[in-house]
């Protein structure tokens, strides 16, 4: 714990340099969404462990280029023989991707083993951890330069880790987003590395995380998307993550918004497949 406190206090330091200016209050707006997300996967333990995943999420955006969330999930898995702790991350900066079960940790979107914090047994199911998010447009887009943004985030342990719903540790970590647009055709990439909490029950590793995605907008309305992500291994002792997943946006009205995906895993200890749907209100 102490070793995160003292990764946690510059993380703070950080969000606040990205205070918005005060003259800007006039430009907040908000958001909130709800979706559903199902994932399935073996993760080299031999037993299939499928797991449904409902976030709640709420947005502020206090000028053009801040942003701050915050995520609310709920969580139901089939048995304990691994560890959730899921983050969506639909609906983002440029929302271009999904959850599905990640290793624990809440950021990478993906799920490790967990040897030593389940064995089996019944379906549990409760509150997972909630993530709070800050975003700044360091760089906005130009014709010849992308969009940067940079980001940090804070994992908080409300998930019943005693149900394997999470570690019991406090998470954090920063990333840098990348967001260009070619015509009709645009790309994203993101890139972070996530500080874990320790645990005596599990061995968690800080990691690597990375996004990268290409899509192409069809109609002023609708735009699918082609992405991949993945991190190094989050736990010691199992494969790096890793996935495949289309994702699709469809922009009903000026505030209503449905986005959804299919995934499919490359890697062991990523879910054999997974696919989710949320609607986010914008106001």
């Amino acid at each position: 714990m102490n070793r995160f406190t003292s990764h946690f206090k510059w993380l703070v330091i950080m969000a606040v340099l990205f205070m918005p200016d005060r003259g800007n209050a006039d430009q907040t707006h908000y958001s909130i969404g709800l979706g559903l997300e199902f994932a399935s996967g073996t993760y080299g333990t031999g037993t299939r462990t499928n797991t449904v995943f409902i976030p709640f999420t709420a947005a502020v955006y206090p000028s053009e280029r801040l942003d701050f969330s915050v995520e609310l999930p709920f969580i139901y898995q089939s048995n304990n023989n691994v560890v959730t702790s899921l983050g969506s991350g639909m609906h983002g900066a440029q929302s271009t991707t999904g959850s599905s079960v990640a290793a624990p940790a809440g950021s990478s979107g993906m799920m490790g083993s967990s040897s030593g914090m389940g064995s089996g047994g019944m379906g549990q199911g409760g509150i997972g951890d909630i993530i709070v998010k800050a975003g700044y447009v360091l760089v906005p887009e130009k014709e010849q330069v992308p969009q940067i943004r940079p980001n940090v985030f804070i994992k908080f342990p409300t998930a019943d880790k005693n149900k394997s719903l999470g570690t019991g540790e406090y998470d954090g970590g920063f990333a840098l987003e990348f967001w260009k647009w070619l015509d009709s055709w645009c790309a994203y990439a993101e890139a972070g590395y996530a500080i874990q909490g320790k645990t005596a029950a599990i061995a968690l590793k800080n990691y690597l995380y990375y996004t990268i995605g290409a899509g192409y907008q069809v109609t002023e309305k609708f735009r699918p998307m082609f992405i991949l992500k993945g991190s190094t291994a989050t736990v010691e002792g199992i494969d790096p993550l890793m996935e495949a997943r289309l994702n699709l946006k469809y922009q009903t009205t000026q505030h209503v918004g449905i986005e959804g995906y299919l995934a499919k895993g490359i890697t062991a200890s990523s879910p054999d497949y997974g696919t989710g749907l949320a609607v986010f209100y914008d106001f």
